[in-house]
């Protein structure tokens, strides 16, 4: 009879999620879910609100990733005004997104996912977080640190408050940038330089090997992202398009607003999670993933000399488009180095001190879609209003859900290769774990947790006995 692992929740990530493992009469694994425990309830409660409070109700769906909300929303918002927004209200959001991606980045690798890469899977749970790694490589998580506040003060100068700014509004932000915060702001950048390099330096050295690499699964699926229209990285405008395993292009220059005509939804009894597939495919044969991997493996380039050198050199380790789930954390860290050149070139242009930073409109159509890279992968809002702009009908589509089916499938083929006749322990359900965090899911889109996050797994036998009970306090 089958016997069943449970992990629950799953530690070091956003929110509450558990895992199960299902073992046959030998003991080995026959299947395993991972399943999203919390109702996210926004696209109810959305309706009869109006579409200019979207962006700031929206961004309370979470308060690591607010900013990716706020302007998602937004640019939903500037579908149904039908307006065109100022040139300094682009690149005014496309800074802000670079914060976002620089700090959330950094918060994955440093503070998540660090201290399984340089303490060991099997290390003290009580040490194996970021004050134990701290311990260890103090310099390291200084850094790290500091890298993070970095992109949360480009968010504060921007918008006024690390978490949750309301500033990004249909038709463009509602305050310019003040030149005094730009000089700051460009003032840090060769610091938070010097430390992705560094750091990335270090992961080439220690972790970027074939073995390392195959840890967290290895496996074909399709990738989405934006793009713009010459294929370099891009998120904020651009077109979405969709590769197969080989790099092959599926999907080119489609227009955002249209990305029903590619992505269906499914949904699952055992989770809150929905499941996103390619729909040419069908269910669940058309798995695919986005966030940073899916990013490098849509793009031609990204357009700035250090990671475009980068990009070269991690598909020549990995032999073109990957399917480690382990480059993801490869992937996080060339992305902050692309965010913070790119970062650079937008600081230079001087349209960014404009005091025109949006445009004011009505309701012009009862429709809008927003499509956002953010920092975990591509991010949908979808409103439908009435002649009052007041929400009728809202569609969100978090990254997290896009990756679904492929966090599932690489909890599986983690599973498999470490748990044989039913023999595991606490360093092999860590590793069961960190297939999840690879992906740095956000599972809390209304809830978060409070105060300390305990585990328990239970091996429970044929008969429905425990047989053996594991807990972290």
């Amino acid at each position: 009879m089958e016997r069943e692992i449970h992990i629950e929740p799953v530690t070091r990530v956003e929110g509450h999620g558990k895992i199960t493992l299902h073992l046959d009469a030998k003991g080995n694994v026959s299947d395993a879910r991972f399943h999203v425990t919390e109702l996210r309830g926004f696209e109810e409660f959305c309706v009869g609100r109006t579409v200019w409070e979207m962006p700031v109700l929206t961004a309370r769906i979470c308060g690591i990733c607010p900013v990716s909300h706020i302007l998602a929303s937004a640019k939903a918002g500037d579908a149904i005004l039908a307006v065109r927004v100022p040139e300094t209200g682009l690149l005014l959001r496309r800074l802000m997104n670079l914060g976002q991606l620089v700090q959330s980045h950094a918060l994955s690798f440093f503070y998540l996912s660090a201290p399984d890469l340089l303490l060991g899977w099997s290390s003290d749970p009580a040490k194996r977080n970021v004050l134990g790694l701290a311990e260890k490589r103090g310099d390291l998580v200084r850094r790290g640190i500091r890298l993070r506040a970095f992109g949360q003060e480009t968010i504060e100068r921007l918008g006024g408050k690390r978490i949750h700014p309301a500033w990004a509004v249909p038709g463009g932000v509602n305050r310019p940038l003040d030149r005094a915060d730009r000089d700051w702001i460009a003032s840090r950048i060769p610091e938070a330089l010097d430390t992705v390099r560094a750091t990335l330096d270090l992961f080439k050295k220690t972790f970027a090997t074939a073995e390392e690499c195959a840890l967290l699964g290895d496996f074909p699926s399709l990738y989405m992202g934006l793009v713009a229209s010459d294929g370099r990285w891009e998120h904020v405008e651009g077109v979405l398009r969709v590769v197969d395993a080989n790099g092959k292009v599926l999907v080119d220059g489609l227009d955002p607003a249209r990305y029903r005509d590619v992505v269906a939804e499914a949904s699952e009894t055992w989770s809150y999670l929905k499941f996103p597939f390619y729909r040419a495919l069908g269910y669940p044969q058309g798995m695919y993933r986005v966030g940073p991997l899916g990013r490098l493996n849509v793009c031609d380039r990204f357009g700035t000399p250090e990671s475009d050198a980068e990009l070269e050199e991690y598909r020549g380790r990995g032999s073109g488009r990957t399917g480690r789930v382990f480059d993801y954390h490869y992937a996080r860290l060339i992305e902050i180095l692309a965010s913070l050149e790119q970062m650079q070139n937008v600081l230079q242009d001087e349209r960014l001190l404009s005091p025109r930073v949006r445009a004011e409109a009505g309701i012009n159509a009862l429709e809008g879609v927003g499509v956002h890279e953010a920092p975990r992968g591509t991010l949908i809002h979808h409103y439908k209003v009435d002649e009052n702009g007041v929400i009728t009908w809202a569609n969100l589509i978090v990254s997290t859900g896009h990756n679904n089916l492929a966090m599932n499938r690489s909890i599986l083929e983690i599973a498999r290769r470490t748990i044989k006749n039913g023999v595991f322990d606490e360093g092999i359900l860590n590793q069961v774990e960190g297939g999840i965090r690879a992906f740095d899911p956000c599972l809390s889109c209304s809830v978060h947790a409070i105060g300390r996050l305990p585990l328990e797994v239970q091996v429970v036998g044929p008969e429905g006995e425990v047989r053996q009970r594991l807990v972290r306090d």
